[in-house]
């Protein structure tokens, strides 16, 4: 069976050309959206959709993204609220010390020390490194947002779907 992982899920359109406003959830948007790429649909209660990439720009935090044989607003309309995916087998190998979202989220999270802190939720970028929001293991607390730096994350084992963390002084407020 073929596994899929999201690229982006369509928001809205954008005027009337066809072109519709994603928001991104990969690290590869000039890979993913280049000319000729082709990008599935997924949308609740319908069939899967292949789309090829005619064209793509950025515009504020949204990537702008038009189909081939897609020509104008009534055409991309219906797509409104897809996520749009690629194919597992069509990602390629990444290099050394850089993971995809979907091997750290879920990942459990541990100091130096083997101390259980809690799990990655979601991965926020918010511009020179991403940051890992983790959801704190006690309920009721703040989460944990830890930028992924050398000196913050030690240690990443996707397999075991765990990472090891030295927490710099003042990055967790224990008051809370």
């Amino acid at each position: 069976m073929t596994e899929y992982l999201n690229v982006g899920k369509i928001v809205n359109t954008q005027g009337i050309k066809g072109e519709v406003r994603v928001i991104s959830q990969t690290d590869f948007p000039e890979k993913r959206y280049k000319k000729g790429t082709v990008l599935y649909l997924f949308q609740e209660g319908k069939d899967v959709v292949e789309l090829t990439i005619k064209s793509h720009r950025k515009h504020k935090n949204f990537d702008i993204v038009s189909f081939e044989n897609h020509p104008n607003i009534n055409d991309v309309e219906k797509y409104r609220d897809g996520i749009l995916k690629v194919k597992k087998d069509e990602v390629g190998q990444l290099e050394e010390n850089a993971f995809y979202y979907h091997e750290i989220i879920g990942c459990e999270v541990v100091d130096e020390t083997g101390k259980l802190l809690g799990t990655v939720k979601e991965i926020l970028s918010p511009g020179a490194n991403d940051v890992w929001v983790v959801k704190h293991k006690e309920h009721g607390k703040k989460d944990i947002l830890l930028p992924y730096i050398e000196s913050v994350v030690l240690d990443v084992n996707v397999t075991d779907k765990k990472i090891t963390v030295e927490i710099p002084e003042g990055l967790i407020d224990d008051e809370n």
